[in-house]
This record gives C-alpha cells, sequence and structure tokens, in this order.
C-alpha cells in the first residue's frame, strides 16, 4: 500500500491573503466593474452590489474558507472530497464537487490566452508600437489582426499572439511546478504590491488631468467621475441591474469556482480564516472601487467627451482596455510609460488569477491518486494546452464566449448554491459557526450566523432562477448565435461534457480505491 505523502502549507499568512486577493483581483476589476457601474445606475449601481457584497459575497468568502480548511484536515483539497468530509452518509454529493474543478479548469483555457495579450500589449507600449496607431479604427485594426481575425500591416498571422500565449502559458506553468509556498506564494507577495502601486499611480494621474482641451470645459474629471457614480435611482427598480450587481460580486471575489476551497485546504486547522477571509475580500474592493473606479470611465469621459462616452462604456470591456486606453495614454505625457504599468497590471492581475484556476485540478490528482506534484503539474499542462488551442485559433467563431457562459457564469451561480446549502443546512449553521471561529481573531456578528443560514441560499436560488430565464436559456437554445457558428458551439459542449464525464469517473475511481484500502 502506498504512504500518503503530506500535504503542502502556506508560509505565512500574508501569504494565504495575498493569495486569495491575487485569486480575486482579476481583469473584472479593472475593465468589467466600471462598466457595469456606468451601464447599471452609476452610483445607485453600488447599493445593490454593496447589499450583493455584505449579504453574499462576504458569507460565501467564509464559507469557502472554512469548509476548505475542513476537508484539508482530512487530506482533500478539491470540491469531491471537501464535499464528501462535510455529508459523509451521502455517496452522490462528491460528484456534485466535480463543478469545483471542471469550472476552473474551462476558464483557465480561455483566459490563459486573454492574459497573454496582456504581456503583449505591455511589450507593445514599451516599444513604441501603440503610439503610432491612429485613432480607433487603428487601434481596432491593430488588436483584430494580432488576434489572428484580420490581416494587414501590422500582422499577417497569428504567430506573434500566439508567442506570447506560449510564455504566458509557460510562466503559469512553472509557477504552479514549484508549488504553493515556493511557487504561488512567492509570486502574489510581490505580484500584489507591485500591482496595487501601478494601480495608485495610474489613478492618481486620472485625477489630476484637469481639463486638457480648454474649449471644452465640461469634459473635466468632475464630470467624468460624476458619469460613474452620480446616481440613477430610478435603475434600482430594475431587476437587471440587482442581477448586474450580484454577478460582478461573484466575479471580483472569485467565489463559487472552487479555488478558494482548494487554497484554504492547504491551511492548519486552526489557523485564522474569519480576518484572513475579510482582509482578502477587502483588499479586492478596495482594487475594484477605489482604483478601478478612477481610472478608466473618469479618464475616458476627459478626453472623449459626455457624447461619446455612453458608447465607450457599452462598447464592452476589451474595447475599453485594448482601444479606448491605449487612445488616452497617446494624448498624456509619458503616455508609454504609464500605458505599459496599465497592461503589466493588468497581466498581474491576470496571473495571479490563472493560477488559482489551475490549482483544483493539480490538487485533485495530488490528493486523491496520490501523484507527485510534478507528474500532476505535467498532467494538467499537457491537457489544459491542448484545450487552449480552441481559444486560440476559434476566437472569431464564438466559443470563448460559449466557454465563458458555462465555466465563468453557470458553474458559479450554480457551485455556490450547491455549496452554501450544504455548508449551512447539511454540515449544520451551528458545527459551521463553530468551524468559522476556530482560531479565529475577530468574532463574525452574530447576525451572520442567520445571513449565512437563510439569507444567502435563498439570495442565490432567486439569482439562479432570474439569471437562467434572463440569460440560461437563452444562451442554451442558441439564441442570437449566427448560423455559421452554431457548429463551433456545439462541438464546444460536445467536449465540456466529455470533461463533466471524464472528471465524474475519475472521482468514482478515485474512491473506489479508497474504499478499497480501507477493507485492506
Amino acid at each position: 500500500m502506498s504512504v500518503k505523502k503530506d500535504r503542502e502549507n502556506w508560509g505565512s499568512r500574508l501569504g494565504i491573503i495575498m493569495a486569495v486577493a491575487g485569486s480575486a483581483v482579476g481583469l473584472g476589476n479593472f475593465l468589467r466593474f466600471p462598466v457595469q457601474a456606468a451601464n447599471n445606475g452609476g452610483g445607485a449601481f453600488m447599493i445593490p452590489y454593496l447589499v450583493s457584497l455584505l449579504l453574499l459575497g462576504i458569507p460565501l468568502m467564509w464559507i469557502e474558507w472554512t469548509a476548505g480548511r475542513f476537508g484539508g484536515g482530512f487530506g482533500h483539497g478539491t470540491a469531491p472530497g471537501i464535499f464528501n468530509s462535510m455529508w459523509e452518509k451521502n455517496r452522490f454529493i462528491k460528484y456534485f464537487g466535480v463543478i469545483g474543478i471542471f469550472g476552473p479548469i474551462v476558464i483557465f483555457i480561455y483566459y490563459a490566452y486573454i492574459e497573454s495579450w496582456l504581456l503583449a500589449y505591455s511589450f507593445f507600449s514599451l516599444t513604441g508600437k501603440l503610439s503610432s496607431l491612429e485613432g480607433q479604427a487603428g487601434m481596432q485594426s491593430f488588436l483584430s489582426a494580432y488576434q489572428g481575425l484580420v490581416s494587414n500591416e501590422h500582422f499577417s498571422g497569428i504567430g506573434t499572439a500566439y508567442l506570447f500565449f506560449l510564455i504566458t502559458f509557460v510562466v503559469n506553468t512553472w509557477v504552479i511546478y514549484k508549488g504553493i509556498s515556493g511557487g504561488i506564494e512567492k509570486l502574489c507577495k510581490w505580484a500584489m504590491p507591485v500591482l496595487l502601486v501601478f494601480g495608485v499611480i495610474l489613478a492618481v494621474r486620472v485625477l489630476t488631468l484637469g481639463t486638457p482641451d480648454p474649449a471644452k470645459p465640461g469634459w473635466n474629471l468632475a464630470n467624468g467621475l460624476g458619469f460613474l457614480w452620480n446616481p440613477d435611482f430610478s435603475a434600482l427598480k430594475n431587476s437587471k441591474v440587482w442581477l448586474a450587481a450580484a454577478g460582478q460580486v461573484f466575479f471580483t471575489l472569485s467565489v463559487g469556482i472552487g479555488v478558494i476551497l482548494t487554497y484554504a485546504s492547504y491551511l492548519k486547522k486552526h489557523n485564522d480564516v474569519a480576518l484572513s477571509g475579510l482582509t482578502s475580500a477587502s483588499t479586492n474592493e478596495f482594487a475594484e472601487v477605489i482604483l478601478g473606479g478612477s481610472i478608466v470611465i473618469p479618464a475616458a469621459f476627459v478626453f472623449f467627451g459626455p457624447e461619446q462616452i455612453v458608447n465607450v462604456a457599452q462598447s464592452g470591456a476589451f474595447n475599453l482596455g485594448f482601444v479606448t486606453m491605449p487612445l488616452i495614454f497617446q494624448k498624456i505625457a509619458w503616455g508609454s510609460v504609464f500605458a505599459f504599468m496599465w497592461f503589466m497590471l493588468l497581466f498581474l492581475a491576470g496571473i495571479t488569477s490563472s493560477i488559482s484556476l489551475a490549482q483544483p485540478a493539480i490538487s485533485f490528482l495530488e490528493d486523491e491518486f496520490n501523484v507527485t506534484k510534478k507528474e500532476a503539474v505535467m498532467i494538467f499542462a499537457t491537457v489544459t494546452f491542448v484545450l487552449c488551442q480552441a481559444s486560440v485559433f476559434l476566437l472569431g467563431h464564438g466559443v470563448v464566449d460559449e466557454l465563458d457562459f458555462w465555466g465563468g457564469t453557470f458553474c458559479l451561480v450554480l457551485f455556490a448554491t450547491i455549496e452554501t446549502i450544504l455548508f449551512s443546512w447539511v454540515f449544520g449553521i451551528d458545527r459551521a459557526w463553530d468551524e468559522m471561529h476556530s482560531g479565529a481573531d475577530i468574532r463574525i456578528p452574530k447576525l451572520y450566523k442567520y445571513v449565512i443560514k437563510y439569507v444567502t441560499p435563498l439570495f442565490l436560488v432567486v439569482l439562479l432562477v432570474f439569471w437562467l430565464l434572463q440569460q440560461g436559456i437563452p444562451t442554451v437554445l442558441m439564441s442570437g448565435v449566427p448560423d455559421a457558428n452554431r457548429y463551433f458551439i456545439l462541438m464546444t459542449r460536445l467536449v465540456l461534457f466529455g470533461m463533466v464525464a471524464l472528471l465524474a469517473v475519475l472521482v468514482n475511481i478515485a474512491w473506489r480505491h479508497r474504499a478499497q484500502k480501507k477493507t485492506t
């Protein structure tokens, strides 16, 4: 019989906080959040956002930190094992945990490619390639050619993009190969401070822009901030605004994915989860609300004015990041340096998130099949590298959007609903409350005991139902999908179904082996 090896541990409390914050702080903080706020009532958006944060985000953060540490005590670092530890009498619950491995893999296989664009654009900023482009059309043409969607004087193929993808993929693989404390923790302990420093520098630069065009005095920072933060309270009557706010909280805190469960499983039994979880969430909120809300939209307003800002806000996160912001940096002194900071900030936010997405699958292989770190990383890297090719070469056929729907939206809401009900009702809120406070450095307000048991599950069920009706069912039925893309969407769904089935089979094999060991 093989000997079970010791599981890794975090080297320091700061390390786990920075790692979880790094997982949460991503592209959504600086691109998705300002777009959502601007398009959903401005300052009024913050009301449902804060409600969702208090009743959904923070409770889920504590649930995942606590459940992860609990499951780690039984040698499990992923949702199948953690769920099984919390409800041993139910032989099916572990299969629901498959979502917590499947979701991160699906997100990783397109996120790593998008992340590589940021590394490339950091390079293009320093070499002056972006500063030579003229207007929105020129910047958009450059991006489309880089992505391989068109061919022009900038790029005749996808070779450059693929080179940066390879570099990014290798860096991700190297970090996760070095392990929890030697790789992930080390990276996050320097990447997060650099990211935040760059964010502060960019925010200060934007907040000191003044009025670049004296002939247009209304194009100023105050009005730019007002566009984003002046409240349109009538928007609160729209259920889509509440849905958007709750969805943003999901995206921003990295809850409902399974990543925090895995990270927390490497804690020791009496390591604090209450204050540490709150600290990581607070770091993320600073990056999102303070920095993310102070850079993109206000800067775009100052340079493009009140008429164009609506189109800018509605153009989507990618256009904001890769088209609008480079155009803004062309208009200010030392623009290439600030552009480099912008794209490097986003790259660091991306890589601290992508390495966290890799960890559940690697932990699953290590914990349940007792393979070495090297073997687990090589299996993960090989499989995901093959799967990533669809994101690279089929970008123009809707594959990335399809992956984002299933991995980055559907799985998040469904998984969070399952784990919350399991934690508060099956595991038991009294037992869960005691577990949350084991080794805790703060006392969580008792009100949250009832929030976690009643309010958060109800919130999630309502969110799931409304989301299915408004977005889920139309997407499943491929409403609005061009006929030319339907084949690629169907093939993508077939591959995803195969991934779920394979993971379920692996869970079954792992537990049969466990049962055999117990009887011998």
